[in-house]
C-alpha cells in the first residue's frame, strides 16, 4: 500500500484523511520524524495548500504529501479573514469568534453571510492535485454549542443550528473537508486507472 505523509498534527484530520483515502496508508510528518513549517504566505486557500504539499514532498525526495488550508470568509466584511483566518487574531477560539460576532454587531441575519472553505493539495514534489470544498452559512449572534473547534460555535447553518451543535455524525454529512478528499480520492483512482 502506497505511502501518503500527511502535513498535519492534528488528529481529527489525521483521522477523517485515513477513513476516506483508504487505498493509501496515511502517515503523520510526526510518525516519520520530521518538523517541517512551511510558510503560509499565499493569498488563496488552494496556494497555501499546494506551497505546503510541494514543499514537504520535495524534502521527502518524491514521496506523495497530502495538506491543507482552511479558513472563513464574512461578505459583509469582504472576505475578511479569509486567508488569515488562523493568524488575524491572537487569543483564544472564543476570544476570536466574540470579536467576529463584535464587528458584526447590528448587521442583520440576511447579511452575515460566512462561507467556511477547505483546499487539500496532494503533491509527489512534481505533479500536483488541489481540490476545494466550501459550506455557506450566517455569523450567529452569539457562541452556541459545545461539540467542535475552531469557528464552530458562531457558524450558523439555514437551519439556525451552529456547527458546534451538530453531533459529529451530523457534522461529517456537510463537512467541507471530506467532500474535498472525496473529490481527491476521485482523481486518485482515476490517475490509477490511467497508468
Amino acid at each position: 500500500m502506497e505511502e501518503i505523509i500527511i502535513a498535519s498534527g492534528n488528529k481529527g484530520k489525521i483521522k477523517e484523511t485515513q477513513e476516506i483515502l483508504t487505498d493509501f496508508r496515511i502517515v503523520s510528518m510526526e510518525d516519520i520524524g520530521i518538523d517541517i513549517d512551511v510558510k503560509e504566505d499565499q493569498d488563496t486557500f488552494e496556494g497555501n495548500a499546494i506551497k505546503k504539499a510541494e514543499t514537504i514532498a520535495k524534502f521527502l525526495k518524491g514521496k506523495k504529501c497530502i495538506a491543507d488550508d482552511s479558513g472563513i470568509e464574512i461578505d459583509v466584511l469582504e472576505g475578511f479573514p479569509g486567508v488569515f483566518t488562523k493568524r488575524w487574531f491572537n487569543g483564544t477560539d472564543r476570544e476570536r469568534n466574540l470579536k467576529l460576532i463584535e464587528k458584526l454587531e447590528g448587521v442583520p441575519k440576511e447579511k452575515r453571510n460566512i462561507k467556511f472553505t477547505t483546499a487539500i493539495a496532494l503533491s509527489d514534489g512534481e505533479n500536483t492535485i488541489c481540490e476545494t470544498a466550501t459550506i455557506d452559512g450566517f455569523v450567529a449572534t452569539k457562541v452556541k454549542g459545545e461539540n467542535g473547534f475552531g469557528f464552530d460555535e458562531i457558524f450558523e447553518l439555514k437551519n439556525g443550528k451552529t456547527l458546534a451543535e451538530l453531533s459529529q455524525d451530523e457534522k461529517n454529512q456537510i463537512s467541507a473537508r471530506k467532500i474535498a478528499l472525496e473529490k481527491l480520492k476521485k482523481k486518485l483512482l482515476e490517475k490509477e486507472v490511467e497508468r
